[in-house]
């Protein structure tokens, strides 16, 4: 209680009646320092308007690029961190909303408040500027007035002194004594007319002045006093409101927070390491031991090669030996394909024209076989969808053109014939495509045979290879050399380089040696140089094929053939028929054909 009697009693006017120039200043200074807290309101959103655009661009510059094999099998790490930059993104927004809300709600109401002080402190002080120049008139009068009585009582007395003087001195005549006495008289009246005027104009002059300095200036002070204090109490309310922006959007933040922890929770490296399986598993066995091969027996393979480079002239450029069903024998590749420019620009040109958009072959025979087995899944799944959809927009022409029919004047059936046309032939190739890697998916699937992977094959080859120089076989290859020809080795780093259908090499394995002379499509072999060989089965042809590259031979729907070697991975798969030319020989790829195998 007693510190709001205090207060009350406690005013600007009242302690402060003398200090106009130092309230002026104060004033003034309040009115700038608000100003200041405005600036500094300012800066700090523009602060958080470049803080947030700062955050977009960090997410922007770190957001991870989008592709389809990612989608299919992302890590939950990889998932933990996209929910991470949409949480920092959702707090670059909370950053750009307390910005806008400082500027609308606080620097806003700072301009506006510092506008109205200034106008109401410029009319007090006008106000307390024109008391004071009136009371300051009024105190000049006074002082005017005194100095015009002083003057007159002055010459009063003058007046009278002289008057004595005259009349006690017994020279002067009547009328000169007379003459002193009017003239006193005139000065006394003077004299007391100025005492009058003197008089009342202090009156005046009091009197403004306790108006003045009790009522009047006070006044103006106690509005100075108000208009400093509800500066002080808009500081005061600013101050809080800034804050309250933040805490308007701190449960939101929180929340983003939150999400970026559940993110970090959501990370499991159980889970990644299987899809590091499943995206990378060949489904291929690892290779088995590598024979022990006693260079003081003789070779059989050599003497093989030896017989059969000497049982014909003119089977120098194709392989000696066939494959049996006890010991399946590695194709040694086609060692003169890249001899010329022209022809690996002709398999270049193959292999492009038989890869799909992601770079692989359109039936996936160059993938493992899991792999390729995944790769077939999803386009059934795909063609399904599409054979679906393009079904249900031939419905719905047919419908259509059956209202048209039925209603000539709702449309003309043959606007629709058309289109209609063309979504059955679109249907049917979509059919005839599903039908065609629903095949290759059975096909894949039931493949029963244990397959190697390429690498270990090359490396069993590599040893195979090194046996036969040491076993006296390596004339043989040693008359390549001496023709020009590639040596194997060469071929079997370069076969990686072909992964077309009809390239007629595979992605780890070579076809046939020696075909750097001119075309091997179809070449007559010698019936007794297989009989020694017993075909592994026999194959149908499921689709047409046109040889057009070395070391494979063409065939058409349906017709028979030998298995001579079975598919080792590569795509390819070695088969031969007898013709009026005699045996043929080469690779066809395995997608085509339908294989049955000897128990």
């Amino acid at each position: 209680m007693a510190a709001q009697e205090m207060d009350n009693s406690t005013t600007w006017g009242k302690e402060l009646w003398d200090q106009f120039d130092n309230i002026a200043t104060h004033t003034q200074k309040g009115i700038d320092f608000i100003e200041r807290f405005g600036g500094f309101i300012r800066d700090r959103s523009a602060i958080e308007v470049e803080y947030a655009l700062k955050l977009r661009r960090l997410v922007k510059n770190y957001q991870p690029k989008k592709s389809k094999e990612d989608e299919e099998n992302e890590f939950s790490s990889l998932i933990a961190f996209k929910n991470v930059l949409k949480e920092v993104a959702d707090l670059a927004g909370q950053r750009e909303v307390v910005a806008e809300n400082l500027q609308n709600q606080v620097l806003q109401g700072i301009l506006l408040l510092a506008k109205n002080l200034r106008e109401e402190r410029k009319k007090a002080l006008n106000q307390g500027a024109t008391l004071t120049q009136s009371l300051h008139t009024q105190i000049g009068t006074l002082d005017r007035a005194k100095r015009s009585y002083e003057k007159a009582f002055r010459e009063a007395e003058k007046a009278i002194e002289s008057y004595h003087k005259a009349d006690a001195d017994f020279h002067l005549s009547r009328a000169d004594v007379e003459k002193q006495r009017v003239n006193m008289n005139i000065r006394n009246s003077q004299s007391e007319d100025a005492k009058s005027e003197y008089a009342n104009q202090l009156q005046i002059t009091n009197k403004q002045q306790q108006q003045h300095y009790q009522i009047a200036l006070p006044e103006v002070f106690n509005r100075l006093q108000e208009l400093d204090e509800k500066r002080t109490r808009g500081m005061k309310e600013f101050i809080k409101r800034s804050a309250d922006v933040e805490y308007e959007v701190s449960p939101i933040i929180a929340h983003c927070l939150e999400g970026i922890v559940k993110a970090a929770d959501s990370i499991n490296e159980k889970d990644d390491s299987m899809i590091v399986i499943e995206k990378y598993q060949s489904g291929f066995q690892p290779p088995g031991d590598i024979p022990f091969e006693d260079l003081s027996k003789p070779d059989p393979d050599a003497a093989n090669n030896s017989q059969t480079h000497n049982s014909s002239t003119g089977l120098n450029h194709m392989t000696g030996k066939g494959t049996t069903k006890d010991k399946l024998k590695k194709r040694v590749g086609i060692f003169g394909i890249f001899t010329g420019n022209k022809k690996i620009l002709e398999a270049c040109i193959n292999v492009k024209n038989n890869l799909s958009t992601d770079g692989l072959k359109e039936d996936f025979s160059d993938l493992p076989p899991t792999q390729r087995r995944k790769k077939l899944t999803a386009k059934v799944q795909e063609l399904q969808q599409k054979v679906a959809q393009e079904q249900a927009a031939s419905d719905g022409l047919m419908k259509m053109k059956g209202v048209y029919e039925a209603n000539s004047m709702l449309g003309d059936p043959r606007t629709v014939e058309e289109q209609l046309n063309e979504s059955v032939n679109r249907l049917d190739r979509l059919r005839h495509e599903l039908l065609r890697y629903q095949k290759l998916l059975e096909q894949a699937n039931n493949q029963s045979f244990i397959q190697h992977s390429p690498q270990s094959n090359r490396v069993i080859q590599n040893g195979q290879r090194s046996s036969r120089h040491s076993n006296g076989s390596s004339n043989h290859e040693n008359s390549h050399e001496d023709n020009g020809e590639d040596h194997p080795d060469d071929a079997g780093s370069l076969s990686s380089s072909s992964a077309s259908p009809e390239s007629g090499l595979g992605t780890s394995h070579t076809s046939l040696p020696g075909s750097g002379q001119g075309s091997t499509n179809e070449q007559p072999m010698n019936e007794e140089f297989y009989e020694a060989d017993t075909p592994l089965g026999t194959c149908r042809a499921l689709y047409p094929f046109d040889a057009t590259s070395e070391g494979s031979i063409p065939m058409s729907e349906g017709e028979e053939l030998q298995v001579i070697e079975v598919d080792q991975g590569d795509g390819w798969t070695r088969v031969r028929r007898f013709s009026s030319k005699g045996w043929e020989e080469g690779f066809v790829p395995t997608s085509y054909i339908e294989c049955t195998l000897y128990a």
